[in-house]
């Protein structure tokens, strides 16, 4: 075992720099969340230089984890009464 995680798609994540600074990261070419400021400055020089896998587990890093597995769907569960 190679010690990296495969679950992750190599080109899930993207992220560009918009001429104002802010860096805009998307999750399969949907917008997910936007940095600004300190914490656009901070994500851009750490993604300068790594590899492909790398930079995408910064992207999730930095995007919250949002995919967990423990979504609910609406409607999936029933009430109890």
């Amino acid at each position: 075992m190679s010690g990296r995680r495969t679950n992750l798609d190599d080109a899930a994540f993207a992220y560009r720099t918009r001429k104002n600074g802010e860096v805009e990261i998307s999750y399969h070419g949907k917008p997910v969340t936007t940095l600004r400021g300190k914490d656009a400055a901070k994500f851009t020089s750490r993604a300068e230089g790594l590899e492909n896998h790398e930079a995408q587990l910064l992207m999730a890093r930095v995007t919250g984890n949002f995919k967990r597995g423990n979504e609910r769907l609406s409607g999936s569960r029933k009430k109890l009464s």
